[in-house]
Protein backbone atom coordinates (compact mmCIF):
# COMPACT_ATOMS: atom_id res chain seq x y z
CA UNK A 1 0.00 0.00 0.00
CA UNK A 2 1.61 3.53 -1.33
CA UNK A 3 1.32 5.85 1.79
CA UNK A 4 2.41 9.71 1.53
CA UNK A 5 3.09 12.16 4.07
CA UNK A 6 -0.29 14.21 5.18
CA UNK A 7 0.59 16.05 8.22
CA UNK A 8 1.97 16.14 11.27
CA UNK A 9 1.08 15.75 15.27
CA UNK A 10 2.75 17.40 17.89
CA UNK A 11 2.02 15.61 20.89
CA UNK A 12 3.83 16.67 24.35
CA UNK A 13 7.18 17.01 22.15
CA UNK A 14 6.77 14.43 20.08
CA UNK A 15 6.04 14.82 16.47
CA UNK A 16 4.24 11.96 15.00
CA UNK A 17 3.38 11.40 11.37
CA UNK A 18 0.02 11.49 9.64
CA UNK A 19 -0.06 9.52 6.11
CA UNK A 20 -2.36 8.77 3.87
CA UNK A 21 -3.60 6.39 0.93
CA UNK A 22 -6.39 7.32 -0.40
CA UNK A 23 -7.12 11.28 0.82
CA UNK A 24 -9.44 9.48 2.82
CA UNK A 25 -8.15 6.55 5.60
CA UNK A 26 -5.26 8.10 7.75
CA UNK A 27 -2.30 6.57 8.83
CA UNK A 28 -0.30 7.56 12.14
CA UNK A 29 2.78 6.12 12.91
CA UNK A 30 2.95 3.93 15.41
CA UNK A 31 6.76 4.15 15.50
CA UNK A 32 6.77 7.75 16.55
CA UNK A 33 3.58 6.97 19.53
CA UNK A 34 6.22 4.29 20.63
CA UNK A 35 9.03 6.65 20.75
CA UNK A 36 7.69 8.43 24.33
CA UNK A 37 7.75 5.02 25.68
CA UNK A 38 11.39 3.61 23.94
CA UNK A 39 14.48 3.71 22.41
CA UNK A 40 13.82 1.04 20.11
CA UNK A 41 9.99 1.40 19.05
CA UNK A 42 9.86 -1.56 17.15
CA UNK A 43 10.16 -3.60 20.29
CA UNK A 44 7.50 -2.01 21.75
CA UNK A 45 5.26 -2.40 19.11
CA UNK A 46 5.25 -5.75 18.47
CA UNK A 47 4.78 -6.20 22.69
CA UNK A 48 1.85 -4.95 22.03
CA UNK A 49 0.81 -6.94 19.06
CA UNK A 50 1.71 -10.21 20.86
CA UNK A 51 -1.16 -9.85 23.01
CA UNK A 52 -4.36 -11.57 21.89
CA UNK A 53 -6.65 -8.97 22.81
CA UNK A 54 -5.10 -6.88 20.47
CA UNK A 55 -5.19 -9.52 18.01
CA UNK A 56 -8.89 -9.73 18.69
CA UNK A 57 -9.02 -6.05 18.58
CA UNK A 58 -7.47 -5.87 14.97
CA UNK A 59 -9.25 -8.78 13.42
CA UNK A 60 -12.58 -7.11 14.42
CA UNK A 61 -11.28 -3.89 13.27
CA UNK A 62 -10.85 -5.39 9.68
CA UNK A 63 -13.82 -7.63 9.75
CA UNK A 64 -15.90 -3.96 10.07
CA UNK A 65 -13.55 -2.09 7.43
CA UNK A 66 -12.60 -4.06 4.94
CA UNK A 67 -14.79 -6.04 3.28
CA UNK A 68 -11.91 -8.51 1.44
CA UNK A 69 -10.46 -9.62 4.95
CA UNK A 70 -9.92 -13.30 4.87
CA UNK A 71 -11.83 -13.96 8.08
CA UNK A 72 -12.16 -17.82 7.63
CA UNK A 73 -7.94 -17.62 7.93
CA UNK A 74 -8.13 -15.19 11.14
CA UNK A 75 -8.66 -17.82 13.19
CA UNK A 76 -5.89 -19.89 12.59
CA UNK A 77 -3.71 -16.62 12.58
CA UNK A 78 -4.53 -16.11 16.21
CA UNK A 79 -4.71 -19.11 17.47
CA UNK A 80 -1.58 -18.63 19.41
CA UNK A 81 -1.88 -15.44 20.19
CA UNK A 82 -0.64 -14.84 23.73
CA UNK A 83 1.76 -17.28 23.93
CA UNK A 84 5.15 -16.75 24.62
CA UNK A 85 6.09 -18.20 20.98
CA UNK A 86 3.91 -15.81 19.07
CA UNK A 87 4.79 -13.23 17.25
CA UNK A 88 2.58 -11.01 15.47
CA UNK A 89 3.86 -10.88 11.64
CA UNK A 90 2.83 -7.85 9.69
CA UNK A 91 3.45 -8.89 6.20
CA UNK A 92 1.13 -12.11 6.75
CA UNK A 93 -1.60 -10.18 8.28
CA UNK A 94 -1.13 -8.63 4.67
CA UNK A 95 -0.42 -10.57 2.42
CA UNK A 96 -2.61 -13.74 3.66
CA UNK A 97 -5.29 -12.14 5.07
CA UNK A 98 -5.77 -9.35 2.74
CA UNK A 99 -5.65 -7.49 6.07
CA UNK A 100 -5.14 -3.51 5.53
CA UNK A 101 -5.18 -1.72 9.43
CA UNK A 102 -1.57 -2.02 10.52
CA UNK A 103 1.16 -1.72 7.43
CA UNK A 104 5.02 -1.43 7.63
CA UNK A 105 7.28 1.29 5.14
CA UNK A 106 10.31 1.36 4.71
CA UNK A 107 13.15 4.18 3.94
CA UNK A 108 15.46 6.23 5.60
CA UNK A 109 13.40 9.07 6.30
CA UNK A 110 9.57 8.20 6.72
CA UNK A 111 10.08 4.36 7.67
CA UNK A 112 8.41 2.31 9.98
CA UNK A 113 5.00 0.90 11.66
CA UNK A 114 1.85 2.48 10.89
CA UNK A 115 -1.73 1.98 11.53
CA UNK A 116 -5.14 3.63 10.69
CA UNK A 117 -5.85 6.36 13.37
CA UNK A 118 -8.55 4.03 14.91
CA UNK A 119 -6.10 1.41 16.01
CA UNK A 120 -3.09 3.71 16.49
CA UNK A 121 -4.93 5.44 19.03
CA UNK A 122 -5.88 2.63 20.79
CA UNK A 123 -2.02 1.84 20.54
CA UNK A 124 -1.42 5.43 21.99
CA UNK A 125 -3.93 4.52 25.36
CA UNK A 126 -1.94 1.03 25.67
CA UNK A 127 2.03 3.04 25.78
CA UNK A 128 0.01 5.84 27.62
CA UNK A 129 -3.40 7.28 28.36
CA UNK A 130 -1.78 10.69 29.49
CA UNK A 131 -0.21 11.03 26.32
CA UNK A 132 -3.05 10.11 23.71
CA UNK A 133 -4.50 12.92 24.89
CA UNK A 134 -2.31 15.13 23.70
CA UNK A 135 -2.58 13.23 20.35
CA UNK A 136 -6.04 13.40 20.25
CA UNK A 137 -5.62 17.09 21.24
CA UNK A 138 -3.34 17.86 18.52
CA UNK A 139 -5.18 15.44 15.94
CA UNK A 140 -8.30 17.22 16.58
CA UNK A 141 -7.16 20.25 15.74
CA UNK A 142 -5.14 19.31 12.15
CA UNK A 143 -8.88 18.00 11.25
CA UNK A 144 -10.86 21.11 12.16
CA UNK A 145 -8.26 23.01 9.70
CA UNK A 146 -8.53 20.25 6.88
CA UNK A 147 -11.91 20.34 7.35
CA UNK A 148 -11.92 24.16 7.00
CA UNK A 149 -10.00 23.95 3.73
CA UNK A 150 -11.72 21.37 2.38
CA UNK A 151 -15.43 22.99 2.49
CA UNK A 152 -13.92 26.13 1.20
CA UNK A 153 -12.45 24.46 -1.87
CA UNK A 154 -15.12 21.87 -2.19
CA UNK A 155 -17.71 24.63 -2.33
CA UNK A 156 -15.18 26.78 -4.81
CA UNK A 157 -14.79 24.28 -6.92
CA UNK A 158 -18.82 22.88 -6.88
CA UNK A 159 -19.55 26.75 -7.89
CA UNK A 160 -16.86 26.62 -10.81
CA UNK A 161 -18.25 23.15 -12.13
CA UNK A 162 -21.92 24.75 -12.18
CA UNK A 163 -21.00 27.47 -14.34
CA UNK A 164 -19.23 25.38 -16.85
CA UNK A 165 -22.50 23.49 -16.74
CA UNK A 166 -24.39 26.67 -18.05
CA UNK A 167 -21.08 26.57 -20.72
CA UNK A 168 -21.96 22.84 -21.30
CA UNK A 169 -25.93 22.86 -21.70
CA UNK A 170 -25.80 26.45 -24.34
CA UNK A 171 -23.69 24.29 -25.86
CA UNK A 172 -25.68 21.47 -26.03
CA UNK A 173 -29.21 23.47 -26.68
CA UNK A 174 -27.11 25.36 -29.81
CA UNK A 175 -25.37 21.89 -31.53
CA UNK A 176 -27.76 18.64 -30.67
CA UNK A 177 -31.37 20.40 -29.99
CA UNK A 178 -33.53 21.04 -32.59
CA UNK A 179 -36.48 22.66 -32.64
CA UNK A 180 -39.13 19.43 -33.26
CA UNK A 181 -37.97 17.86 -30.77
CA UNK A 182 -40.28 17.31 -27.76
CA UNK A 183 -39.57 18.20 -24.38
CA UNK A 184 -38.89 14.39 -22.96
CA UNK A 185 -36.78 14.28 -26.34
CA UNK A 186 -34.49 17.01 -25.48
CA UNK A 187 -34.64 16.43 -21.64
CA UNK A 188 -33.06 12.80 -22.92
CA UNK A 189 -30.36 14.73 -24.87
CA UNK A 190 -29.08 16.70 -21.74
CA UNK A 191 -29.08 13.99 -19.35
CA UNK A 192 -26.95 11.98 -22.20
CA UNK A 193 -24.44 14.42 -22.69
CA UNK A 194 -24.29 14.86 -18.99
CA UNK A 195 -23.63 11.21 -18.59
CA UNK A 196 -20.95 11.25 -21.40
CA UNK A 197 -19.10 13.14 -18.41
CA UNK A 198 -20.20 10.70 -15.77
CA UNK A 199 -19.06 7.97 -17.74
CA UNK A 200 -15.67 9.78 -18.74
CA UNK A 201 -14.52 10.80 -15.56
CA UNK A 202 -16.15 8.35 -12.94
CA UNK A 203 -16.44 5.55 -15.16
CA UNK A 204 -20.34 4.68 -14.53
CA UNK A 205 -23.62 6.79 -15.17
CA UNK A 206 -25.93 8.90 -12.69
CA UNK A 207 -28.33 5.83 -12.71
CA UNK A 208 -25.27 3.08 -11.88
CA UNK A 209 -23.98 5.24 -9.44
CA UNK A 210 -27.42 5.87 -7.09
CA UNK A 211 -27.63 1.75 -7.88
CA UNK A 212 -24.71 1.14 -6.17
CA UNK A 213 -24.74 3.84 -3.02
CA UNK A 214 -28.95 3.60 -2.64
CA UNK A 215 -28.36 5.16 1.07
CA UNK A 216 -26.07 8.57 -0.09
CA UNK A 217 -27.75 11.54 -0.54
CA UNK A 218 -27.30 13.31 -3.64
CA UNK A 219 -26.00 12.75 -6.90
CA UNK A 220 -22.56 11.49 -8.01
CA UNK A 221 -21.21 15.21 -8.26
CA UNK A 222 -22.40 16.14 -5.19
CA UNK A 223 -20.34 13.05 -3.79
CA UNK A 224 -17.75 14.20 -5.85
CA UNK A 225 -14.34 15.31 -4.17
CA UNK A 226 -11.92 18.44 -4.89
CA UNK A 227 -9.94 16.76 -7.94
CA UNK A 228 -12.57 15.73 -10.07
CA UNK A 229 -14.64 18.67 -9.35
CA UNK A 230 -11.85 20.43 -10.70
CA UNK A 231 -11.79 17.90 -13.73
CA UNK A 232 -15.65 18.01 -14.13
CA UNK A 233 -15.81 22.04 -14.42
CA UNK A 234 -12.44 21.09 -17.15
CA UNK A 235 -14.45 18.38 -18.88
CA UNK A 236 -17.45 20.17 -19.33
CA UNK A 237 -15.93 23.08 -21.23
CA UNK A 238 -13.92 20.79 -23.40
CA UNK A 239 -16.95 18.80 -24.55
CA UNK A 240 -18.95 22.19 -25.18
CA UNK A 241 -15.63 23.09 -27.38
CA UNK A 242 -16.38 18.83 -28.92
CA UNK A 243 -19.61 19.82 -30.21
CA UNK A 244 -18.99 23.44 -31.58
CA UNK A 245 -16.80 21.29 -33.87
CA UNK A 246 -19.23 18.44 -34.61
CA UNK A 247 -17.11 15.47 -33.54
CA UNK A 248 -18.90 12.44 -32.51
CA UNK A 249 -20.34 11.23 -29.26
CA UNK A 250 -18.05 7.93 -29.52
CA UNK A 251 -15.27 10.24 -30.22
CA UNK A 252 -15.53 12.81 -27.89
CA UNK A 253 -16.18 10.43 -24.99
CA UNK A 254 -12.80 8.66 -25.93
CA UNK A 255 -11.22 12.29 -25.99
CA UNK A 256 -12.69 13.41 -22.78
CA UNK A 257 -11.89 10.47 -20.80
CA UNK A 258 -8.04 10.78 -21.77
CA UNK A 259 -8.17 14.23 -20.91
CA UNK A 260 -10.03 13.20 -17.28
CA UNK A 261 -7.07 10.67 -16.77
CA UNK A 262 -4.29 12.37 -17.77
CA UNK A 263 -5.93 15.67 -15.29
CA UNK A 264 -6.14 13.66 -12.32
CA UNK A 265 -2.95 11.67 -12.53
CA UNK A 266 -1.14 15.39 -12.98
CA UNK A 267 -3.47 16.60 -9.88
CA UNK A 268 -2.66 13.87 -7.65
CA UNK A 269 0.81 13.58 -8.53
CA UNK A 270 1.24 17.12 -7.34
CA UNK A 271 0.27 16.19 -4.07
CA UNK A 272 -1.77 19.22 -3.82
CA UNK A 273 -4.41 19.92 -1.15
CA UNK A 274 -7.27 22.04 -1.14
CA UNK A 275 -5.54 25.02 -0.30
CA UNK A 276 -2.98 24.85 -2.67
CA UNK A 277 -5.71 24.21 -5.02
CA UNK A 278 -7.41 27.30 -3.91
CA UNK A 279 -4.30 29.55 -4.42
CA UNK A 280 -3.44 28.55 -7.84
Amino acid sequence: MGIKVKETIHANGIDISVYTSDLKNEYISLTDIARFRSADPRITIHTWLRSRDVVEFLGLWECLNNPVFKRSDFDTFKKDAGTNAYTFSIKEWNESLNGKGILSKSGRYGGGIFAHSDIALEFASWISPEFKLYIVLDYKRLKTDENSRLSLGWNLNREISKLNYRIHTDAIKDNLIIPELTLRQKTFIYADEADLLNVALFGMTAKEWRDANPGKPGNIRDNADLHHLLVLANLESYNAILLEQSIPQEQRLELLRHTAETQLRTILGLHLDSQLLLTR
